[in-house]
């Protein structure tokens, strides 16, 4: 016995010079590590998010500081946002009324995108990209948008949104579209399992004290399950009961539900930022995109190529939600999903949800020539998507997506420059989202720059330099609508 404790005693004595030439090590490269972190971030745009919270985190900076100082910003920051709007676009509201999302709101019909003084869309098609990058003449519209305030960026919801969920509210940032330009709020919900069903929402945005009143009788146990963990609330890097949260009651906004974003399944085009790119000054914004017709899709994520819908799910709790900041998570109260049951569960409902009714297409996802006349827009507007637009290389129908990431090579456009803080610069490879139920999705692309089907078709015309004409582009838009 008196061995063993010698034993026992004797070996505290190596173990305690261990810890010590480690913290001897370990402490000053850490403290030279954010020290170079620090030099670095100096010479960037502006200090990243995490760098912005930090203060707070380690005390130095009372939440009822950083309140009264983000409420005093908040009017420049919304007045920067809205001048930089005015600048690429015209908000004036053209609604098509006969034109109408699947539970009645109107359609923008544009482009709303602004030109150099000067030009037209057809004179600037006939230029090449070096002379419009040269002459700085790619319209600011087709720029890369940037978040309303870029230097903080985080989760952020339209107004209309707010107005129902008053908890998704942040006291530093308003959202900065128009609603107008916005899916319809709360959108339709279709079940691939329920067609018969149609619209099965209720018009209701489905919440964690509505869902099995809406669902019960439709959804097995194992799916309303899932659907309970979509709607409900997780802490969230600017949604959370620490200090450093942008909400003002700490109790009442511990969270963010999946479908907050993802509203019914669909989206409400909330937006934040890409959490895998640094610094901050590069990070993208990210327009929520739908949940409609995930099942038959096998790439997820704008640019992280993730392979499956279970991946994803868990992907976004454990790192989307804070930015990619596992420090942050930790601190505010990170929600590890199970896999086998939580994850699987989540995901099955998610794949349940269907693309709207489109009646003008056929089984193979193409016009149906009964419908439609040889010589009518949407059918011309097919054969250019099949053909001179070149859509279809990256839309193959019936789903009107590949599965796959293509780099388009915007930036040969325009000279690298800083947007309200954001860099513009190369953007990489983008996953090719689905166009099925399109016309119900606005704004476009992954960073939501274009507000109407019009600008997009403007801008691919451009970016593909295939030379539509007015008639051409007009017929494009006509066949996307019925998609």
């Amino acid at each position: 016995m008196h061995t063993c404790r010698g034993m026992r005693s004797g070996s505290r004595r190596p173990l305690l010079i261990v810890a010590v030439v480690l913290m001897s090590v370990v402490v000053p490269c850490l403290t030279a590590r954010y020290s170079i972190a620090q030099e670095g971030e100096a010479q960037d745009a502006g200090p990243s998010s995490y760098d912005q919270l930090a203060p707070v985190l380690l005390g130095k900076e009372t939440f009822k500081t950083m309140l009264t100082r983000d409420k005093a910003e908040k009017p420049a920051v919304m007045a920067r946002q809205q001048k930089l709007l005015e600048e690429r676009y015209d908000l004036t509201l053209r609604p098509d009324p006969e034109l109408k999302m699947s539970r009645g709101k109107p359609v923008q019909v544009g482009p709303a995108v602004k030109l150099p003084e000067g030009l037209t869309w057809k004179s600037l098609s006939e230029m090449s990209s070096e002379h419009i990058r040269d002459k700085n003449l790619f319209p600011k519209g087709f720029l890369p948008l940037p978040h309303p305030k870029h230097a903080a960026g985080g989760m952020l919801f339209p107004q209309m949104e707010i107005k129902q969920l008053p908890r998704l509210a942040r006291f530093d940032l308003d959202f900065d579209l128009p609603e107008a330009f916005l899916p319809e709020f709360p959108p339709a919900i279709y079940l691939t399992t329920r067609p018969d069903l149609g619209d099965v929402s209720q018009g209701k945005a489905v919440t964690v004290d509505n869902f099995q009143e809406i669902f019960r009788g439709i959804l097995n146990s194992k799916d309303l399950e899932g659907l309970r963990l979509l709607v409900t609330q997780f802490p969230q890097q600017q949604f959370n009961a620490t200090a450093d949260r942008k909400t003002e009651l700490p109790v009442a906004m511990q969270g963010v539900a999946c479908f907050d974003c993802h509203v019914n399944g669909h989206t409400s085009a909330a937006t934040h930022l890409a959490g895998d790119i640094r610094p901050q000054s590069h990070r993208r914004r990210i327009d929520t995109p739908s949940l409609r017709g995930v099942n038959i899709q096998r790439l997820f994520g704008s640019q992280r190529a993730l392979k499956t819908i279970e991946d994803f799910t868990e992907f976004e709790q454990r790192a989307a939600y804070f930015d990619g900041d596992p420090v942050s998570a930790a601190a505010k109260g990170v929600n590890p999903l199970e896999r086998g049951s939580q994850v699987h569960f989540m995901s099955e409902f998610q794949e349940l949800l269907n693309f709207p009714p489109a009646p003008g297409l056929s089984w193979d996802g193409k016009l149906d020539p009964k419908k439609f006349a040889p010589e009518s827009p949407e059918m011309q507007g097919q054969a250019l998507f099949f053909g001179k637009a070149r859509c279809a290389e990256c839309h193959p129908g019936p789903y009107y997506t590949d599965n796959s990431m293509h780099d388009l090579m915007v930036d040969r456009f325009y000279k690298t420059q800083t947007i309200n803080g954001l860099v513009a610069t190369q953007q990489g490879p983008i996953k090719t989202f689905t166009l099925r139920g399109i016309k119900e999705s606005p704004p476009y692309l992954h960073d939501g720059r274009l507000l109407t089907l019009e600008d997009t078709v403007e801008f691919f015309n451009l970016i593909l330099e295939v030379k539509l004409s007015s008639p051409e582009k007009q017929a494009l838009v006509a066949f996307l609508r019925q998609l």
